[in-house]
């Protein structure tokens, strides 16, 4: 678990990262250079989880031996059901990453919402729920490596 007193912002206590796929760990539905490492570095600090559509029907290949939970959904209601397993782990314990419209709710209302901004965009109603936007997924691995990072980003 992560856990960190960020002044102004409360005490944070992750223990789920929940990530969309495509747009955030992925483009295209392939997988980010360098992702499987961080998250397999990570693994005994965080939990990680994947969640997605599966719009390249790559995933399963892509993170076959990854260190991480891989859900793929329905075409439909992608909102509702990312908040729905994300609701099931414990809000209150989660960050949720995403960078598409379907990503909204669960970014909302997770304990730490986070967009991410690379080649797809972001859909502003998930930038507009975040706390913290970056402008790849790798600069979010290097917070939780370093979470005083994140304490310089949400104190107030």
């Amino acid at each position: 678990m992560l856990s960190i007193n960020i002044p102004g912002y409360g005490d944070l206590e992750i223990e789920y990262v929940v990530f969309d796929y495509n747009g955030t760990i992925a483009v295209d539905g392939k997988l980010i250079d360098g992702v499987r490492a961080a998250m397999d570095e990570l693994s005994d600090v965080l939990e990680f989880h994947v969640i997605t559509a599966d719009t390249f029907g790559l995933v399963k290949s892509e993170l076959e031996g990854a260190k991480c939970r891989l859900a793929i959904i329905p075409e439909k209601d992608q909102a509702e059901y990312k908040l729905e397993y994300v609701s099931e782990l414990g809000l209150e314990r989660s960050a949720c990453v995403g960078n598409g419209r379907n990503d909204r709710m669960m970014v909302k209302e997770s304990r730490l919402d986070i967009a991410i901004f690379q080649e797809e965009g972001a859909a502003s109603e998930t930038l507009m729920a975040s706390d913290l936007v970056f402008r790849n997924v790798m600069d979010l691995f290097a917070c939780f490596k370093e979470p005083k990072r994140l304490v310089a980003s949400l104190r107030s």
